[in-house]
């Protein structure tokens, strides 16, 4: 079969690479792809966004199964479309995208459904925002209510910073809305937990943890992730039973009360605090740099996963893990998460030799006349696995060293937590 995968960073990078093992698969198309999917894949470079014209493209290459990426097109509804159109898409309907495209969407089915999460409130205007504060004690979280390529959250400890944050977004910040989310702080640890959903089953995907900040010791502002390791030490049996049963049964119940079953991939943002989990966010799809250190332990054909998922069969597939853990640190363009370099080459990156158990994964990348050049904020994602975080932390740190690029920086305390 032919396959498209949209998306152009390090996730569908990591995604590709799983994908082209696959038996199952004939060719696979990246829409649009970078630099790295270019070498095992077929990059097609046009606008995902416009469906009308992606629709011609996938019967133009007999396209039979399109996995969606990135949250923008899910968001804006590519899994209905595409279904319409009689194309077989992985992903969620618009409608449950709302999980990730809408804070107050899903904070208003977590208080709907008595799912525990930090209190809160959806505010339209500044008076909502002032009424929150002199009822709440600082910090305070200010979230964007739309999607904002993981840089919409800001921990506030002034009111005169909740006030200024919150005007930014009232006043069009983030484009894709002008109303915010304001929460009380939980202070704990943060981890991910990942599923395949089809209309009637779950399954386990993976758990990982971040590093959002771009600072080393977690400061500064927050990016897309800096960084990853998987599994999550943090989530052990008695806290995966309280995630399974109180944050994702009733989610998915409720959104299947309503006519509109979740499916795909399903990413659990939490918050760990004296071994009770409390729901940060959903993403609607893998998390970036998460799926990069999930991809290299799975042990399964990710194809034959998704094909169990699309006949709603998850009961009926075992899927299986490498003993192994994995770490992935993030080479940035320096000014990221600001305004950042852009168009920078890097020089050597095919001279540098690899283990098995080592890859570098592309995401902003782009091929100009045979040469390599950065085309993005997060540039390569240096992904290894192994038996020791540390061992493998080290290992990354080599292999960094050896990348021709001085137009780059990245943290060096990625997995703190658990070295």
């Amino acid at each position: 079969m032919n396959i498209a995968l949209i998306g152009s960073g390090g996730r569908e990078h990591a995604l590709c690479h799983k994908i082209v093992q696959s038996d199952k698969v004939n060719k696979v198309f990246c829409i649009p792809g970078n630099a790295g999917t270019s070498k095992i894949a077929i990059n097609i470079k046009i606008d995902a966004l416009d469906f009308e014209n992606l629709l011609t493209t996938i019967k133009k290459y007999k396209i039979s199964l399109v996995i969606v990426g990135p949250e923008q097109p899910l968001v804006m509804g590519i899994v209905d479309f595409l279904e319409k159109n009689k194309i077989k898409v992985f992903g969620p309907n618009k409608y449950a995208a709302q999980l990730e495209g809408s804070k107050a969407f899903m904070k208003n089915l977590c208080k709907k459904n008595n799912i525990p999460t930090a209190n809160y409130k959806v505010c339209k205007k500044k008076a909502d925002v002032l009424e929150f504060l002199n009822i709440s004690q600082l910090p305070v979280v200010v979230k964007a209510d739309g999607l904002a390529s993981g840089k919409g959250v800001t921990i506030c400890y002034k009111k005169n910073e909740v006030i200024k944050v919150s005007e930014e977004i009232f006043l069009g910040k983030f484009k894709s809305s002008k109303k915010l989310v304001l929460e009380e702080f939980l202070a704990g640890e943060e981890a991910s937990y990942f599923l395949i959903v089809d209309k009637k089953n779950f399954i386990f995907f993976g758990s990982a943890q971040d590093h959002k900040k771009v600072g080393e010791k977690e400061t500064g502002p927050n990016t897309g992730g800096m960084g990853a390791y998987s599994p999550a030490p943090i989530i052990k049996k008695k806290i995966e039973k309280k995630i399974i049963n109180r944050i994702i049964k009733p989610t998915l119940s409720a959104l299947k009360k309503k006519g509109k079953p979740f499916t795909g991939f399903l990413y659990t943002g939490l918050m760990i605090k004296n071994n009770e989990p409390y729901l940060i966010e959903y993403n609607v799809r893998m998390g970036d740099p998460e799926c990069q250190v999930i991809m290299p332990r799975l042990d399964t054909d990710i194809i034959k996963i998704i094909n169990f998922s699309l006949k709603n069969n998850l009961d009926k597939i075992k899927v299986k893990w490498k003993k192994r853990k994995c770490m992935t640190v993030v080479l940035c363009s320096k000014g990221y998460p600001g305004n950042y370099l852009k168009n920078k080459p890097i020089n050597n990156l095919n001279n540098i030799k690899l283990d098995k158990k080592s890859i570098i994964f592309h995401a902003g990348t782009k091929i100009d006349k045979k040469k390599l050049f950065s085309n993005g904020g997060r540039v390569l994602n240096v992904t290894s696995s192994g038996e020791s975080f540390l061992k493998i932390r080290k290992k990354i740190f080599v292999i960094l060293k050896k990348i021709n690029w001085r137009h780059g920086f990245f943290r060096r305390d990625i997995g703190w937590r658990v070295i």
